[in-house]
């Protein structure tokens, strides 16, 4: 599973450097210039992943329900997929990129990633897990206390669109018409438009980025592992046989375990999952500063170093690699903070660009779509923020972020302080 998911991986890396595919691109493209282009790829991902995950479902080779993180949960953390969607749409416009693109451009040769990698990679670490001479996380000390009160909890059990419209009984057939429907019109949506129908990199981005998830999401759900049976001698049983589906935990008992071949699984190690970025970053710090141990290395490790050697080599091959620097020190802070909000926004919401705004995304899960949205939202706000205040030089945040949230229709006219650029 892990080399699969490496190769996977590698895939990615190397055609999101050909494609140039990046969310927070295609957020700048279509705030700053109105060009859509890359904006109908990642929509495009979606369909796909979208597409593919609805209908594998079905047909009961993926299984969602049981992932890990827990999209479908039956706990809508609503205030958490916001406040964490908006901060990492802010941090990934301060940082030059999402998660995903901070790994594309360190395999290119950009440094900068690297401060980008370290502030998204140990904030994530932190927040999950206990602070040195401490039993508090970053979350516990931070966020748990106020934040999580604020939770809905259905009755239903879970957040899917299908399980909510059409109730626990019919929530299969309610998310394959939900998931066909969504995808055929996204994907009219997206092919209408003649420029991107004749932008070979944007569809080769979108569609093997889609693939790439919906691939992950089958592996995981049915890698095979090898026991020994006392009566019938060795056999092999998938990992979904064996999750709790209450919890989404491996069952530790002795029972399913004994004759095991090789090392017992840990939690969630059999948890069905796909690409994400954020607690990925975290783990490989955690797998290179605790000496860089061969059982540490797990999915998320894996997934890292493979769309890194992948940006590598493609860059290699394009003659694109070459090392950057920070211009300023004004540029150094804000890769620093843009790393730091994306961890502490990524943790929150559950992912990121990949993890919420596809991955999630796919399982038509409630808290995906409201983290998705609140990502774009607070990209683009501070999109026209900074471009407000580089036009007028003098101008103040307020005036600033009154003017774009006018241009954005969420606050009247009579607010606006700046003449429209």
């Amino acid at each position: 599973m892990l080399w699969f998911a490496f190769g996977l991986a590698l895939i990615l890396g190397a055609v999101v450097q050909k494609t140039n595919f990046c969310t927070m691109g295609a957020i700048s493209d279509w705030i700053n210039m109105g060009d859509h282009g890359r904006i109908r790829a990642w929509m495009f991902a979606i369909a796909v992943a979208l597409l593919g995950v609805t209908i594998f479902e079905t047909q009961g080779l993926i299984t969602p329900d049981l992932a890990m993180p827990p999209y479908r949960s039956g706990t809508l953390i609503w205030a958490e997929n916001i406040l964490g969607g908006f901060l990492f749409g802010v941090g990934m416009t301060y940082g030059s990129g999402c998660g995903n693109k901070t790994l594309i451009r360190l395999g290119a040769g950009n440094l900068k990633s690297i401060i980008v990698f370290l502030g998204i990679g140990g904030i994530s670490y932190y927040m999950v897990s206990t602070l040195p001479g401490t039993d508090q996380t970053l979350f516990s000390l931070l966020f748990n206390d106020w934040i999580r009160p604020l939770a809905i909890t259905f009755d239903s059990g879970a957040q899917d669109f299908g399980t909510l419209l059409m109730g626990p009984e019919n929530a299969a057939s309610g998310r394959l018409w939900i998931g066909l429907l969504l995808s055929l019109a996204l994907l009219t949506f997206i092919f209408k438009s003649a420029d991107f129908r004749a932008n070979f990199d944007n569809i080769l981005g979108g569609l093997i980025v889609g693939l790439a998830v919906v691939s992950l999401w089958y592996v995981t759900s049915n890698i095979e592992l090898g026991y020994d049976s006392d009566f019938d001698g060795a056999v092999t049983t998938t990992l979904r046989e064996h999750l709790d589906p209450t919890t989404s935990q491996w069952d530790m008992s002795e029972d399913v375990h004994k004759g095991w071949v090789g090392p017992k699984p840990s939690r969630n190690s059999g948890s069905p999952m796909s690409f994400s970025f954020i607690n990925p970053l975290g783990q490989t710090l955690g797998y290179i500063f605790t000496g860089m141990q061969k059982i540490k290395i797990v999915l998320g490790v894996a997934i890292v170093f493979g769309v890194i050697l992948g940006s590598l080599l493609m860059s290699l091959w394009k003659r694109s690699f070459r090392f950057e620097w920070f211009a300023s020190i004004g540029d150094f802070f804000n890769h620093v903070v843009g790393g730091i909000l994306m961890g502490f926004g990524g943790v929150l919401a559950l992912g990121c660009t990949i993890g919420q705004g596809v991955t999630g995304v796919s399982t038509l899960a409630l808290g995906s779509y409201l983290a998705l949205i609140s990502i774009v939202f607070g990209s683009a706000l501070t999109m026209k923020v900074q471009y407000y205040r580089m036009v007028y030089e003098e101008a103040g945040f307020f005036s600033a972020l009154s003017s774009s949230l006018v241009d954005m229709k969420l606050l009247p006219g009579g607010m606006r302080k700046l003449e429209k650029v």
